[in-house]
């Protein structure tokens, strides 16, 4: 694969991931919900950046997770154009540019969301707000994707959840957060076909 068409890919990705977002921020209030099917929902919420919603704690927390991004990114571009050159797989060469734009994409949220955002606790944010909600570098990204395959009671008898509520998938990501998800799962998947002589 050409770096022109790997890098065609990842401004897709980026594309589709942030308009996306953008559209979910301008339209929906936090945690807005809206049901496509039972089994997936479109639900609104933001984090500060990493899976799960996990923090770093203290005041430079946020600023550190987003540097460190900043700096992996880089790496994961000279990753891709160093692949390119060496002619490597196009299982690598597309799993590794859509790292890139997924990374790349959360990154975005990060770096410029809380400048550009008003909040969106009651009522759906302003693009370009006049009283924006955070600072440069400490934007929240948006998520959405929610797709609670299944939803219920565990039996008792099951050993340590049992008779709990339980919901099988209930992460909440976005399309930048679905690319990495898919890159990793090709590398796992085909791996001797990527990093094969």
């Amino acid at each position: 694969m050409s770096l022109r068409k790997a890098y065609l890919l990842v401004i897709l990705v980026l594309v589709v991931d942030q308009l996306s977002k953008i559209y979910i921020k301008t339209n929906f209030a936090l945690n807005d919900e809206v049901y496509v099917f039972e089994w997936f929902r479109i639900h609104f919420i933001e984090n500060e950046g990493m899976a799960w919603g996990v923090e770093i704690p203290g005041a430079y927390g946020k600023l550190f997770l987003t540097l460190f991004r900043i700096v992996a990114v880089c790496g994961i571009g000279y990753w891709l154009y160093d692949s390119v050159k060496k002619k490597c797989s196009n299982y690598l060469i597309v799993a590794v540019a859509l790292i890139l734009a997924g990374a790349f994409g959360n990154i975005i949220d990060s770096v410029f969301y809380g400048v550009i955002f008003n909040d969106s606790i009651h009522e759906p944010a302003t693009l370009f707000a006049s009283n924006p909600y955070g600072t440069w570098f400490h934007g929240k990204v948006v998520d959405m994707l929610y797709f609670p395959i299944w939803e219920g009671n565990l039996p008792k008898w099951l050993p340590l959840w049992g008779g709990k509520h339980f919901t099988f998938f209930n992460a909440i990501f976005n399309v930048a957060d679905m690319a990495i998800s898919v890159a990793v799962g090709m590398l796992i998947v085909f791996n001797k076909k990527a990093f094969g002589k």
